[in-house]
């Protein structure tokens, strides 16, 4: 296992993702991304979403849009004990050199400042957190866009 810090940077590669800043929070049993909008469609048979994410914060200068199988619709409730039905995916994480798939529900997080919420179920077997430290598997910043085309 590694060891993390309250806020880390992290990969989603599948969805195109090569960096975007994560509050580690193990109060929160999912883990959670803002989406700027969300398209649900069929492909295959599968239910599927379309959805696009402004990975760096206080900004929307990076925009990537992204695609999942949707793997479930929960009810899920926010740290204000509010309860909402929320599309969740289950792509790879990657957290400094290791890589696992974890479940993220796409929710409504324009009023916090990280965009990415790392829960718990995600962190288990995987992650040992030092709550007093941060970036601890290596600083990722905006440089990491330099090469992704701005899909706006």
């Amino acid at each position: 296992m590694i060891t993390i810090g309250w806020r880390e940077w992290v990969a989603l590669p599948e969805l195109g993702i090569p960096s975007i800043k994560a509050k580690v929070d193990t109060g929160a049993r999912t883990s959670s991304l803002h989406p700027a909008e969300i398209e649900p469609f069929s492909e295959g048979g599968r239910e599927r979403v379309r959805f696009r994410v402004h990975p760096l914060q206080e900004t929307t200068s990076v925009e990537i849009v992204c695609e999942a199988d949707v793997v479930d619709f929960r009810r899920i409730t926010n740290s204000g004990g509010q309860s909402e039905e929320r599309y969740v995916i289950r792509t790879p994480i990657r957290v400094g050199s290791e890589i696992w798939p974890i479940e993220i529900s796409l929710s409504n997080r324009e009023t916090m400042t990280f965009r990415m919420l790392l829960g718990r179920t995600a962190l288990r077997g995987h992650l040992l957190i030092d709550a007093g430290r941060s970036h601890m598997t290596g600083l990722r910043h905006h440089h990491a866009y330099d090469d992704v085309e701005n899909t706006r």
